[in-house]
């Protein structure tokens, strides 16, 4: 097995989320650490720590951020991270369902990703590099973040369901 710990500068942490039962705001953390013990060509029995500090969420709107990180939803202050622990990978066919611990809010409720692995390289400085592809959603509301608003037309402001995406460039550690 081998370390690697995560490129911030060549990966992204985004997600999506219903607004107004119509469309999907998209936004991303900026500031976030993980490291990964594996084969990266067979990541059974690796080891996958996250942590992303919630008040660098970015949606290209300050008032919303701001919005994000109050006590309505984050309540960055007072949970300045959102964490991952893996627990559970399996492979299938060309991907692996890695299941763990996901703690948001200090309300942690198991989640499952579907990881890809992208491959390897080499870059500019010569150093082996791999990279991995990351999909999975959780419902908010199972982390206290209930605000929500009604709308005149029916339905709510805030979808429940965030779809969560990762694109990931792992460096040696």
């Amino acid at each position: 097995m081998r370390k690697w710990t995560i490129d911030s500068t060549h990966s992204e942490i985004g997600f999506s989320v219903k607004h107004m039962m119509i469309s999907k705001i998209r936004g991303s953390f900026t500031s976030y650490e993980a490291t990964i013990e594996a084969n990266e060509e067979d990541l059974q029995g690796a080891l996958i720590n996250f942590k992303i500090d919630v008040a660098s969420i970015h949606t290209n709107n300050p008032d919303r951020d701001e919005h994000l990180c109050s006590a309505d939803f984050f309540d960055a202050e007072k949970f300045p991270h959102i964490t991952f622990t893996a627990n559970d990978i399996v492979k299938k066919e060309d991907e692996y369902e890695v299941t763990g611990n996901f703690t948001m809010k200090s309300i942690t409720r198991p989640a499952t990703f579907k990881v890809e692995y992208s491959g390897k390289g080499t870059n500019l400085l010569g150093v082996e590099i791999v990279a991995f592809s990351v999909v999975g959603e959780v419902n908010r509301q199972d982390f206290g973040l209930t605000w929500n608003q009604a709308l005149e037309t029916g339905g709510v402001m805030v979808g429940e369901d965030i779809k969560i995406t990762l694109e990931l460039q792992g460096n040696p550690a």
